[in-house]
């Protein structure tokens, strides 16, 4: 007998249509549910550094009642959840697999995916579907200014017009940022804490979790990756259609992010970050958790499928 135990070998799964088809769904179940909600208020928040979590959900109720808390859905959360949701699992599933081949352990695996897939989903589908998302929840300023806001599409073909390409993609920059270190967080730190539950229950040799199991590990994972809020309120701020004299002609991240702390110091960069663990706890549930469950289960069917023809 070798006096090393043999390390498992790696198998690489195919690239399935269906596994594409799963994060679109998945992505399109989070953000009809509670996703834009909360996303709403977190972007009304970060953007109204002034207000507190209920005077906040008074601004959005405000707005339109319920139908304010789901301001940017059609088309832009759409567009956006179906995208990015079969861009982050297909391209975090194969980041994961090359890290392990490389001998990156669970951790450092589910950082490496969870980082390629969110700077994947920034600059391929992102950058504009958060940016008019921004536009059209921050654009009620100008309603409380006595001007009529122009409609969805009307909006976007103006910003296009008069700054191209860049204009609708304000912000892609700060987007990036916020999804490696997003989906870094929620991947690594998820993985991290299914090891930590493995060990509590026994399952220390690779045991299979139970979906319950999964969820918690998800759901903490989601929790603690909100650290990074202040990207969060740069890129609100970046792509705000606020009006300021006081705020620099040409944004980068660096000079957004001493504008705000200028303006409401270091609190300022922390603002939403309540409706934000919220967001990242059931974005990482969805995405990672059920998002595994959902890949073993279509898996299997497929599998059986197969099976059975021969």
């Amino acid at each position: 007998m070798s006096a090393f135990a043999e390390k498992p070998t790696l198998e690489k799964k195919p690239v399935k249509f269906s596994n594409l088809l799963l994060g679109a769904g998945l992505n399109m179940f989070e953000v009809t549910t509670l996703g834009q909600p909360l996303e709403v208020v977190k972007t009304t928040m970060a953007a109204n550094r002034g207000d507190s979590f209920a005077s906040a959900l008074a601004r959005v109720w405000g707005r339109g009642g319920v139908f304010g808390f789901y301001q940017g859905l059609i088309p832009w959360a759409w567009i956006e959840a179906s995208t990015k949701g079969a861009v982050l699992l297909f391209v975090a599933s194969e980041a994961e697999y090359y890290a392990r081949t490389f001998g990156a352990g669970d951790f450092v695996a589910g950082i490496s995916g969870g980082v390629t897939g969110g700077v994947a989903q920034a600059y391929a589908t992102m950058g504009f579907c958060t940016c008019m998302k921004t536009v059209e929840i921050t654009k009620s300023k100008l309603a409380a200014q006595g001007v009529k806001p122009p409609g969805t599409f009307a909006t976007f073909m103006d910003i296009y017009h008069k700054e191209g390409i860049k204009g609708i993609n304000k912000g892609v920059n700060a987007v990036a940022i916020r999804q490696m270190t997003n989906w870094g967080s929620r991947f690594g730190l998820s993985r991290l804490a299914e090891q930590g539950i493995r060990k509590v229950t026994g399952k220390d040799d690779g045991g299979k979790l139970s979906a319950w199991e999964k969820i918690l590990a998800s759901g903490l994972g989601g929790g603690l990756s909100a650290w990074n809020q202040p990207i969060e309120v740069i890129r609100v701020e970046m792509q705000s259609k606020t009006e300021d004299p006081n705020r620099p002609k040409k944004m980068t991240v660096g000079n957004t992010a001493k504008y705000i702390y200028s303006q409401n110091g270091l609190k300022g960069l922390y603002r939403g970050v309540v409706p934000r663990i919220g967001l990242s706890v059931w974005q990482t549930i969805c995405m990672v958790a059920l998002g595994d469950i959902a890949k073993t289960y279509v898996e299997k069917v497929t599998g059986d499928q197969v099976t059975a023809k021969h």
